[in-house]
């Protein structure tokens, strides 16, 4: 029987251990790592995986880009796709800091307790990786999405690369400069999701509770002092105000089945390539 190979490339000096860790986790044989990927040293990597096997066996060799710049591997997959010569290929996912796992496990979360469609979404802090991916991710299922940054011009470029990516979908930017700024963004939401730098209160915990349409508020940080006020990191459906409540943790259980129900599929064909949309499908498949 051929043998799964996972080939990991990360940008950062050592190749991630929780990664490598999830991939052998997730039934892969042999897991080749190679840290300080450079874009140069893309296309031998790719051919090498490409051209000692072929037809069926394709499927079983893949690559998993990581890291913790997103940027950088975002530009490492493009490189990988540019590689591939027609039907010769094999399957890809990107998966960057956690960045669509989380954020796919975010909006599966929120969609527990609301329908998306038509629903006001406030991602607090949207600029961010993560906080890019839960607007698209949202505002791609139909929901009303408000951007939210410190910096109008930030929060409008990352609106702007989304209607890109997801067409004709309802998001806007808004620049919370003040309290009263934040709390004219918060009214009438009914899900916040903040997705702010770790160790950074977005919002208050006496701001939340005022909020009368609150139907779920879900913290990605899990470094103190929460990104939410009153969210804790291992909070999972808790009561909130008039809404529940998740931390990170809370929604760490289906980010780890997300991330290993993706790499798992990878091997299902050759020519799988698994971003935010793609992870996101994997996610809601699981509940």
């Amino acid at each position: 029987m051929t043998k799964r190979i996972l080939i990991q490339l990360d940008s950062d000096s050592q190749p991630s251990s929780f990664d490598s860790v999830v991939a052998i986790d997730s039934g892969v044989d042999h897991l080749l790592r190679y840290g300080q990927v450079e874009l140069s040293a893309v296309v031998p990597l790719v051919h090498g995986a490409m051209f000692t096997r072929g037809g069926d066996e394709l499927r079983n060799t893949a690559i998993f880009v990581g890291g913790s710049k997103v940027d950088v591997a975002e530009k490492l997959l493009t490189a990988c796709r540019d590689a591939f010569f027609g039907p010769v290929r094999v399957s890809m996912m990107l998966d960057a800091n956690g960045c669509n796992t989380t954020a796919a496990a975010a909006v599966v979360a929120a969609g527990r307790h609301v329908p998306l469609g038509d629903t006001k979404a406030v991602v607090l802090g949207g600029t961010g990786p993560v906080g890019r991916r839960v607007s698209q991710l949202l505002a791609a299922d139909g929901a009303n999405v408000i951007l939210t940054s410190r910096s109008h011009e930030r929060a409008s470029q990352a609106c702007h690369e989304i209607i890109e990516k997801s067409g004709q979908v309802s998001i806007e930017p808004f620049a919370v400069e003040n309290q009263q700024a934040l709390e004219s963004s918060l009214r009438d939401a009914e899900i916040v999701i903040a997705c702010g730098a770790a160790g950074a209160e977005l919002v208050d915990q006496e701001t939340i509770q005022k909020m009368s349409q609150l139907k779920v508020a879900i913290d990605l940080n899990a470094v103190p002092p929460a990104g939410v006020g009153g969210i804790g990191v291992t909070d999972k459906a808790k009561p909130l105000g008039v809404g529940v409540a998740y931390g990170a943790i809370g929604v760490g259980g289906l980010k780890m089945k997300t991330h290993k129900a993706a790499v798992q599929s990878l091997f299902e064909s050759n020519d799988r390539v698994l971003d935010a949309e793609e992870i996101y499908a994997i996610a809601k498949a699981i509940g």
